[in-house]
């Protein structure tokens, strides 16, 4: 069974996507995800959090990710962009949560909606940024291996 915290970022991957494909409003979209199947097993407050979160940082969120990519970042493929924009927010805004969860997570959500292997690029592009931007966690586990 998915966790809450799975559901949420799955819907605001799907969220994300239909921004970053359409510009539809926030609040259009918001709506349309409450509306969604397994709505009612998210957890809501994240959701929010990550939806409204990542639009409204989009810029300063991708120009973090830009050193770690190999391209443009508009040269993305949408649900790569949605899934490591999901993922950087999480870096950054919820130290809380461990990066490695960050990854396996991005990672997942990769293997659902993405291409047959973009979860392999978001996997590298994700461990590149883990050094940046949680560095001392990061190294620390380097070192547990």
């Amino acid at each position: 069974m998915k966790s809450a915290r799975r559901r949420s970022r799955e819907l605001a991957t799907q969220g994300l996507y239909q921004w970053l494909l359409s510009g539809a409003p926030v609040g259009e979209i918001d709506a349309q995800l409450h509306d969604a199947q397994g709505f009612d097993k998210a957890d809501k407050e994240h959701l929010d959090a990550l939806l409204h979160g990542v639009i409204r940082d989009a810029e300063a969120l991708s120009a973090d990710l830009t050193p770690c990519l190999d391209r443009p970042i508009e040269q993305l493929s949408p649900v790569e962009r949605a899934v490591l924009l999901v993922a950087v927010y999480e870096f950054k805004c919820h130290p809380d949560i461990p990066y490695r969860v960050i990854i396996n997570e991005a990672v997942e959500l990769a293997k659902t909606f993405g291409g047959v292997d973009g979860y392999k690029y978001v996997n590298g592009v994700l461990d590149k940024l883990a050094l940046r931007l949680r560095a001392a966690e990061a190294q620390a586990g380097r070192g547990n291996r």
